[in-house]
């Protein structure tokens, strides 16, 4: 039996981007492996606390960080709903990484955490692709890439639902067919990602 932990991080617990995809990525997921287990954490209705130096110094020892690690270490799968806030991730899913990564005994190539498959679900109003004018301003992908390999040594993959602002924001109207075109080859990479992902892990 394999163990999703799937965690989400966007504040509107309803018309989410993010956490649209993420599900359907658990659905896809339950639906190939029935048996198997779906741990969850709503970082935006439960948030965690920053991390203090009463935390820093006890490292594992802190019950809310060993609570934490364990459930990250016992997870086959992570999925992670990551919306885009002001360039870069929200503060209670950075809140949750620096909770969650201890210098000593997760993190590095060879701990208990590397090589475990990540999916990012990346969603974000405008477009901050590689060409766009606001290239340079993409600190999601960058940043979650680099912490989640460099420093836990986990597999990670991301799905970007792009243009999820285009038909709220009557200036981007024209971006409407766009957004949507974003939106379902998002939902359907989180299916497909999501159904081989347990079929890889439960073979």
């Amino acid at each position: 039996m394999a163990t999703l932990l799937h965690i989400d991080s966007a504040v509107f617990p309803q018309g989410s981007a993010s956490r649209e995809i993420t599900a359907s990525f658990v659905q896809a997921w339950q639906e190939q492996h029935p048996e198997g287990a779906v741990v969850y954490r709503d970082l935006a209705a439960t948030p965690l606390p920053h991390l203090d130096f009463a935390a820093v110094s006890a490292g594992i020892e802190n019950a809310l960080r060993a609570e934490l690690a364990s459930e990250l270490e016992a997870a086959d799968a992570v999925v992670i709903g990551a919306p885009m806030y002001n360039f870069t991730i929200p503060s209670t899913l950075k809140a949750w990484l620096d909770q969650v990564i201890v210098v000593g005994h997760n993190a590095g190539p060879d701990g208990p955490v590397a090589g475990t498959p990540v999916t990012v679900v990346a969603s974000r109003g405008g477009s901050y692709a590689p060409g766009t004018p606001r290239e340079d301003y993409e600190f999601v992908q960058n940043y979650l890439e680099k912490v989640l390999t460099g420093m836990l040594g986990a597999e990670v993959d991301f799905i970007v639902p792009e243009l999820t602002l285009a038909r709220s924001k009557p200036e981007m109207a024209e971006l409407i067919p766009l957004a949507d075109a974003s939106r379902a080859k998002a939902l359907d990479e989180a299916a497909q990602k999501g159904k081989a992902l347990a079929a890889r892990l439960v073979a």
